[in-house]
């Protein structure tokens, strides 16, 4: 095959600096021009040759945005994001921009104001603009326009009514965006401008898009500053917030249950108690129970996390009792266990009245704590000093003695006429048990900025959580009996009572039941010896073969294996993930989708309006990161997004969760996984990407796993045969080879 060589003097094409950026810039009413940026030179040197191919003058009042639907202004501290092939728009700068803004939101044309609104909640995403906007004083020309300037439209309304609504609505709309950003503080609003949101919701209930932003700015007020939680506090009531939940709108709701929730989570601990107890006056939990729950629509995962706040917060109601020692001189806690004495043995005790001297009804007493379950028979007080759970075990043993009178009785009777070693002793239960539950529902912990996991069961009753009690206690005993168990069994690992319960109830719970009833019905088909049985099926799958023959099975098959779960990574990198960009305000979060292109090379990703159904196709996603660019992945603390201020950044969880990609000298993709397994998948695809170990804990699982189904498989032939630890001996050379086979 003949070799042609290339003349002395022609130049091969090389790949193009990485400091130069290929772009096509729009300019109004002119041609598109197509150049390369210079990412070193800088951002108004590049702007001033922009200006002067088109013969523009003043070059210092234009500026580069992006030509997609975000708009957003090109900065120095952002240039690193365009990519080859971005379209930018010569524009405005933002100073100007911000400044005409200013004063055409003050024009007396209603038209012409309007159409200045809705442009200024458009640019306010920017924080480049809002910057200048701020600078302007802007967010006191709207508080002042909510606060005095509607009143000037009030007459207009019944003959203008929706050009006054969409006023209204761009208005609140840009104020939301702009405080978003967190350069104004929000202590620096006065009463007049919260009356007049609280009033919109109430006054605009019909208009989804004021109602929502009213609703929006009341939460972020609340959870943003104690000065104005309470003067928000003072003018919206949960009264006149319980309608808006009754409506068919989920994202209202949504927003609702929010600004309960904020007003929750910052009423002092005083007050806690007090909010929770005008709530179940106004039956919120079965209003949303009604509407929201069982409403006939699915739960969006917003709603699910508010839901799951709601109930974070009402058990940690519970916090205080379960932190709180019993007195032993107190005489109406002293009470508490006289009466579940009484409930339990007043058919065969002796009446108060009789004439038995003090020591014989002392004896009986400490006769009859011995049979309830206490530990300390003589002063059974001394039984709820551990915290937690302190007093609310015995809370929970009252309330199951009264309410569930039969039950408590037939527990305490049978155990008390039981052999001794055999007892379930009730007391000693019900206090383990109780500090179980509270680990089980978190109590007194904060709830988690990315958890959506709410049992559908608590919002079915105003007692749930001694319900809880009341259904798990009954199978606490009733697995006593069925693993003939002794008080040395309680606290075995796995083995033990508790151990066993515990994971009867996880189990039931995984399944999330939608009342107490079926809970109940969940856990009666998860005997003991359902769970020895599952337990088996689980050891038999993740059966850790010893023997030498099987390790180096293992070790041969291994590395196919690997390379099945790394094609895997890479398969779902491929299809892609939805991304939530976090904020201050969790219910206008931004969406952005990531994918893997399929030749493995780059990194498609762009913004998005909402969470997608299905995949997103890779030519509907702006940007582009070659994977030959990546310099690293980091996760958690060491990721830059986590190491700003801030207390959603200090939350554990979503520590847990965190990841970044970084590239060239200062670039960087940040992101936070929808939940532990995206997580997994990602860090995985994307150390495979970059030729590293797959260290996560799904990885490791999905090895022990597809390890063990394949060596299952392959000894599916020796099944019965004994397998030796050693290779059986090779025998002696024979004496002569003068031997033959005959094939025939």
């Amino acid at each position: 095959c003949p070799v042609v060589l290339a003349p002395k003097n022609s130049s091969v094409a090389m790949p193009p600096p990485a400091d130069i950026v290929k772009v096509a810039i729009e300019w109004p009413g002119a041609f598109p021009k197509l150049m390369e940026i210079d990412q070193k030179k800088p951002l108004s040197s590049i702007i001033k040759e922009v200006c002067d191919g088109w013969s523009l003058a003043n070059h210092d009042q234009f500026a580069l945005q992006h030509a997609d639907s975000s708009n957003f202004y090109i900065t120095e501290k952002n240039r690193n994001e365009i990519k080859n092939g971005a379209i930018l728009r010569l524009t405005t700068s933002p100073a100007q921009n911000a400044q005409q803004l200013h004063e055409r939101i003050q024009s007396s044309s209603m038209d012409a104001k309007l159409e200045a609104l809705k442009d200024l909640a458009n640019y306010s995403r920017d924080v480049t603009f809002a910057q200048e906007f701020i600078n302007l004083d802007g967010i006191s020309l709207l508080t002042q326009m909510v606060e005095s300037g509607t009143e000037r439209y009030q007459k207009l309304q019944k003959i203008m009514k929706p050009c006054f609504g969409d006023m209204l609505s761009f208005t609140l709309t840009a104020f939301v965006e702009l405080m978003d950003h967190g350069i104004v503080s929000w202590d620096t609003f006065s009463v007049a401008f919260i009356k007049k949101i609280a009033s919109y919701v109430n006054k605009f209930a019909s208009d989804i898009s004021i109602l929502q932003r009213s609703l929006a700015i009341l939460e972020s007020m609340v959870l943003n500053s104690h000065d104005l939680y309470q003067k928000v506090a003072q003018e919206i009531t949960i009264g006149q917030l319980i309608p808006h939940l009754q409506g068919t709108d989920q994202e209202i709701q949504t927003y609702t249950i929010a600004v309960i929730n904020a007003l929750f989570l910052k009423a002092p601990d005083d007050k806690r108690q007090e909010m929770a107890n005008i709530l179940a006056q106004k039956q919120l939990r079965s209003i949303i129970l009604t509407h929201v729950i069982r409403a006939q629509r699915a739960i969006n995962n917003e709603m699910a996390h508010q839901l799951y706040v709601l109930q974070v917060l009402t058990f940690n109601l519970l916090e205080d009792r379960m932190m709180t020692k019993m007195d032993p001189q107190d005489q109406a806690q002293r009470d508490i266990i006289f009466e579940l004495r009484r409930i339990a043995f007043d058919a065969e005790s002796e009446p108060n009245n009789s004439s038995g001297s003090m020591e014989k009804r002392k004896s009986m007493y400490t006769r009859d704590y011995k049979k309830l379950g206490l530990i300390n028979h003589v002063n059974p007080a001394m039984d709820f000093t551990q915290t937690p759970p302190g007093m609310l075990a015995l809370d929970n043993m009252l309330y199951f003695a009264k309410h569930h009178q039969d039950a408590y009785i037939r527990i305490v009777l049978e155990n008390s006429s039981r052999e001794d070693k055999h007892e379930c002793p009730f007391g000693r239960s019900s206090i383990e048990l109780t500090k179980m539950l509270c680990e089980i529902l978190r109590v007194g912990e904060l709830p988690s900025e990315t958890c959506n996991d709410f049992h559908p069961m608590f919002f079915t009753h105003d007692r749930s959580f001694e319900e809880f009690f009341c259904i798990c206690i009954q199978l606490l005993n009733k697995t006593w009996k069925e693993m003939r168990a002794t008080s040395e069994d309680f606290n075995k690992a796995r083995k033990g009572v508790m151990q066993v319960v515990k994971e009867q109830i996880m189990r039931a719970l995984t399944t999330k039941p939608s009342s107490l009833d079926q809970f109940k019905s969940k856990l009666q088909n998860l005997s003991y010896t359902e769970i020895l049985k599952i337990r088996q099926s689980e050891r038999m799958n993740q059966e850790d073969f010893q023997s030498r023959p099987i390790l180096e099975l293992k070790e041969k098959i291994q590395p196919e294996i690997l390379e099945l779960i790394k094609q895997q990574r890479l398969n779902r990198l491929v299809e892609g993930t939805c991304f939530r960009k976090l904020n201050s305000r969790r219910r206008q979060d931004k969406f952005w989708y990531c994918r893997l292109s399929p030749n493995h090379k780059v990194l498609h990703y762009g913004d998005l309006e909402e969470s997608p159904q299905g995949e997103v196709p890779h030519d509907s996603l702006q940007d582009k990161l070659p994977v030959a660019d990546i310099k690293a992945v980091v996760t958690g603390k060491d990721c830059p997004h986590m190491k700003e201020k801030g207390a959603l950044k200090q939350n554990k969880e979503v520590l847990e969760l965190a990841f970044s990609i970084l590239y060239d000298s200062s670039g960087q993709l940040n992101f936070i996984a929808p939940d532990k397994h995206e997580y997994c998948v990602w860090t995985d695809g994307l150390n495979a990407l970059l030729g590293k170990d797959m260290l996560s804990d799904l990885t490791r699982n999905d090895l022990d796993t597809l390890l063990s189904m394949e060596i299952k498989l392959r000894l599916l032939d020796l099944e019965n045969i004994q397998i030796p630890d050693a290779p059986p001996p090779i025998p002696k050379e024979p004496s002569n080879y003068d031997f033959v086979y005959d094939c025939n």
